[in-house]
């Protein structure tokens, strides 16, 4: 019998209607219990961390949730399913990406309709995640985030639709699973990312902001964001990773004085590249950071899990884990 711990955090998938809104008031006995059979050779248990959208949730509250799942590994599970809200559900799971080296599954999903709704989809959702969990399919790629019948590496996942029950996509990647009737199939094998050494007791990540670019845009916010103590900043570029000169410039002034950039792109498929004279290849040679197909809020993370590994410089780190090598395998200096 493999053992499942299931960890609920609220989000949709446990939220019922009221007066206010919804409001994630539904524990993880509850929804355990509308899922319907559970997998015939597994042993499931839950408990409940915390119940409320993930919308609330800062880096403090990430960090919670990988000791959560640390603490379940430890225990001895064979998988942990984590139920989460889907608004910041890609980062959650990037987050364990980032910090967990370790075959056995971990699962994460959750609903885009409440548990009230006569047409919830948590049920569904939930009972494939544990699927997943149990299947010796899943092992070795990593945190994987379930959601309307499929299974989705951590990086390179986003939210693509408010509303819609399809809610998750991997642009340029695709799912790794695919579960049909509680049964999972594979797609590819697994290539899971390089893990860097987080200190998962650690209060809180560096502060790391994300600056748009837009018609306009200067160097307003970097030096905003760096004057209230960021680590870095995560510019999310036009096109494949343009920026005009006025902000060009506010990013060459951080790098001079010892700030990483990562630059992104906030469209929603495809990587940077430093194409064009005055955009992207005037952020290259200003010390940017081009982070391939990451997006924004993945990038986000990286920087800042980056930032909080002492003695290692946060730029190094960063590139050899975007090129996939060893992050420790350097100097690091």
């Amino acid at each position: 019998m493999r053992r499942i711990q299931v960890v609920a955090t609220g989000g949709t998938i446990a939220s019922r209607a009221g007066a206010e809104g919804r409001r994630a008031t539904v524990l993880a006995k509850e929804l355990l219990a509308s899922v319907g059979p559970l997998p015939a050779d597994a042993e499931v248990s839950a408990r409940d961390v915390v119940t409320r959208g993930s919308y609330a949730f800062d880096t403090a509250d990430l960090l919670a949730l990988a000791r959560e799942v640390r603490g379940a590994l430890r225990e001895g599970a064979d998988a942990v399913v984590m139920t989460h809200g889907t608004d910041t559900m890609e980062e959650t799971a990037f987050l364990f990406d980032l910090a967990f080296d370790d075959p056995r599954p971990i699962v994460l999903t959750g609903a885009q309709r409440p548990f009230d709704d006569r047409a919830a989809d948590g049920p569904a959702n939930l009972g494939d995640a544990l699927a997943v969990a149990a299947a010796d399919a899943a092992r070795g790629h990593g945190p994987l985030l379930v959601f309307d019948g499929f299974a989705f590496p951590a990086r390179g996942v986003r939210k693509s639709d408010t509303m819609s029950a399809h809610a998750f996509t991997a642009p340029g990647r695709g799912p790794a699973l695919r579960v049909m009737d509680r049964l999972v199939t594979p797609l590819w094998q697994p290539r899971p990312s390089p893990r860097l050494p987080l200190d998962l007791d650690l209060p809180r990540l560096p502060r790391v902001d994300v600056v748009p670019v837009y018609p306009g845009a200067d160097g307003l916010f970097i030096r905003s964001s760096l004057a209230a103590g960021a680590a870095g900043v995560v510019v999310e570029a036009v096109g494949a990773g343009n920026a005009g000169p006025e902000l060009v410039e506010a990013v060459a002034e951080a790098v001079a004085a010892g700030h990483p950039v990562l630059i992104c792109s906030r469209v929603h498929s495809g990587p940077v590249a430093p194409l064009y004279a005055g955009g992207g290849a005037e952020l290259q040679r200003v010390g940017a950071v081009f982070a391939g197909d990451l997006n924004p809020w993945q990038a986000r993370l990286l920087l800042a899990v980056a930032s909080a590994i002492p003695g290692r410089s946060p730029e190094a780190l960063v590139r050899a884990w975007l090129a996939g090598e060893d992050p420790l395998s350097g100097s690091g200096a």
